[in-house]
């Protein structure tokens, strides 16, 4: 394998993934690098595509040509749309996925352009030579040469996870944070600060009486996200359950 790339792409999640297919369609040599290659494009947090703000986000993709509604498209198992209430100016589309199908769909579609390539690997250092980036170079010691980078790495860089009044190091639960992108960062003057996320606790469907929660469907008609000519084949729905807590 040859390792000079126009393109590295660090970090194969949403951001990443289109940051790769973008280059990857502009005929560039494009190199993705990501810890587990068995998660790419994973829904972490949630996985619902659209909403208020996001669903407005996911049809400007589509627009200049990205793939996140083509993909949500494919994977969705269930459809509404938001605050039909109100006038159409309001109304905003939202898509339930099947998690594992959305991360399958998203590998495929990467692997079907040529100029992109992948390795399942951890950056730990930017090569820099007279403030020039030259490169990265990985945990297995490998180094990297490419023109630009690009850096979409989510909640990894010297991650923590909060569990209550716990703490422990990692970048997602069960996975490890990755340590010298921040520090080299900060080397080269950047400022470097913490943001925060919240993910919800998972609920196993087998414990729940569902007989006592409100069920919500999804549409009846089939929208897209996507105003590509995609086939209109859908996923079995699934409803949805309302409850309330303290």
């Amino acid at each position: 394998m040859n390792f000079d790339f126009d393109i590295v792409v660090v970090g194969a999640g949403h951001a990443g993934c289109e940051a790769a297919a973008a280059c990857g369609n502009m005929r560039m040599k494009t190199l993705l690098i990501t810890m587990d290659m068995n998660k790419m494009a994973q829904m972490s947090c949630n996985p619902a595509v659209g909403g208020i703000a996001k669903g407005q986000i996911v049809r400007e993709i589509d627009a200049l040509g990205g793939l996140m509604g083509v993909i949500t498209d494919s994977s969705s198992i269930q459809f509404r749309m938001l605050n039909r209430s109100k006038g159409p100016a309001m109304w905003s589309p939202r898509s339930q996925c099947d998690r594992m199908v959305f991360s399958a769909n998203w590998r495929a579609a990467l692997e079907a352009i040529p100029s992109v390539s992948f390795w399942q690997d951890t950056v730990v250092d930017i090569i820099l030579e007279d403030n020039q980036l030259k490169g990265v170079v990985t945990a297995l010691g490998l180094s990297i040469n490419c023109k630009k980078l690009i850096l979409t790495t989510g909640t990894f860089m010297n991650g923590l996870i909060h569990i209550g009044s716990k703490q422990q190091k990692g970048g997602r639960i069960s996975e490890p944070a990755s340590y010298g992108i921040t520090e080299k960062l900060a080397q080269a003057g950047f400022k470097t600060g913490r943001m925060k996320t919240g993910t919800p606790v998972r609920v196993d469907s087998r414990s729940v009486d569902f007989s006592k929660l409100g069920e919500q469907k999804g549409e009846d008609s089939f929208y897209k996200f996507s105003y590509l000519p995609i086939s209109n084949k859908k996923l079995k729905q699934r409803s949805c359950y309302i409850t309330y807590t303290s």
